[in-house]
């Protein structure tokens, strides 16, 4: 049996499935994935919960495959969220010196990551993340540490990432109906791109973009920070509606043919080509144009991507993303994908794979158990931060306020 407080889990409960990932901290601090559990998801709809107790019954089928795999008792978990209500933008804190020899003392940088958090969010929303960017001295940014340094004015980007209470709270309260307790909540893109970037592309400038079935979550990481996070309410399960409205065809048979037959791209020779599909009996019943039905998935995930070059053009990212487009999610494993990502972007586009950490080789290769296995390596960070005290807990006593509110 493994040391309980070595043991984190993450939970990923997704429009497509629920998943949760098991990983264990060895003696020399090292991330060992060792257990994962999956069900299908009946009770999700564009990333939130719809059926209450359907997901309930999901959740708990995972944890219990997860837990006969790992060979441990689940206690917590690192929950990760999405949906169309979660929000991305970047706060500025200003605190002026007033020692007299102008030195910033730490008590300094303090003041103003505090002047940076008070965030005028409406009543109902809740910050699930405050990630601390570069400071700025006096005008001269790209500051890691400015104590010690001389200036009139010190200034702080935080970049906040807040959702809707309630609607956090109903993901929440699923989990702790079965006994299990929410070490934290954790936005599901950050916890992708924490699975599958290394520091050096972190560095570099790169593009996560992780295509659920529900959403799509896309973060942006420049200078080896988070510089933008979003959300978008379409995904996988957006395109076998399209193709179930222009095919003329169940969404169950949509759903068989975008698996089978699907692709992001239309090719010369696709032109001409037929499929038949059956009925249940065996007897032929339609004959599908493979042209028609690629040349409408190529369309909705073109906007998808289309989307989000807006997003980032506008914030003007572009030109720092050195290390390219890294696609996550079912959706990755498209046909065709990575070339409709590079003609969206202008760039290198490639499959998300995770990196850094050891372990079951049958989920770390998989792109679709990104955000689980990123929700693990958050919380071994928070497991080392542990030494420290003092931010974890803060975490924690944030975080129980939250669950108090409700």
């Amino acid at each position: 049996m493994f040391d309980p407080s070595s043991i984190i889990v993450g939970l990923e409960v997704g429009t497509s499935k629920v998943c949760a990932v098991v990983g264990e901290i060895n003696q020399t601090g090292a991330l060992n994935i060792i257990g994962l559990g999956q069900c299908r998801s009946r009770g999700i709809r564009k990333g939130e919960i719809a059926d209450a107790s359907a997901t309930a019954e999901d959740i708990r089928n995972a944890i219990v495959e997860a837990e006969q795999m790992a060979d441990v008792e689940i206690r917590s978990v690192y929950l990760g969220v999405t949906g169309g209500h979660i929000r991305g933008f970047t706060n500025r804190g200003v605190h002026p010196v007033v020692s007299a020899d102008r030195e910033i003392a730490r008590e300094d940088v303090e003041d103003v990551i505090k002047n940076a958090k008070a965030i005028n969010l409406p009543a109902e929303n809740y910050v699930l993340h405050a990630i601390r960017q570069h400071f700025l001295v006096d005008g001269q940014d790209g500051i890691i540490d400015p104590v010690g340094m001389l200036g009139a004015r010190v200034e702080v980007d935080m970049h906040v990432v807040h959702g809707h209470f309630n609607r956090l709270q109903n993901a929440i309260r699923s989990v702790k109906g079965l006994q299990l307790e929410v070490e934290a909540i954790v936005f599901n893109g950050l916890a992708s791109s924490l699975s599958l970037l290394t520091s050096e592309q972190k560095e570099m400038g790169a593009l996560v973009i992780d295509i659920g079935g529900g959403t799509t979550e896309f973060v942006v990481y420049s200078n080896g920070i988070i510089k933008h996070t979003g959300v978008l309410a379409v995904g996988g399960d957006h395109v076998s509606n399209d193709l179930a409205y222009g095919l003329k065809v169940p969404l169950g048979k949509a759903e068989e043919l975008k698996v089978q037959h699907g692709a992001a791209s239309v090719e010369e020779a696709d032109k001409g080509q037929t499929i038949t599909t059956n009925n249940e009996l065996g007897l032929p019943i339609k004959t599908i144009n493979l042209e028609h039905l690629r040349r409408i998935m190529s369309l909705r995930l073109e906007e998808i991507f289309e989307l989000i070059e807006q997003e980032l053009a506008k914030a003007g990212l572009l030109d720092y993303l050195r290390a390219g487009v890294f696609i996550a999610g079912g959706g990755a494993r498209i046909p065709g994908i990575l070339k409709l990502a590079e003609k969206a972007f202008q760039m290198p586009a490639s499959l998300g794979r995770t990196a850094t950490i050891s372990g079951l080789k049958s989920a770390l290769d998989q792109p679709e158990f990104a955000t689980a296995i990123g929700l693990v390596k958050f919380g071994s960070f928070q497991q080392k931060k542990k030494a420290g005290g003092s931010f974890t807990q803060t975490l924690k006593q944030t975080f129980t306020t939250f669950l108090r509110r409700s």
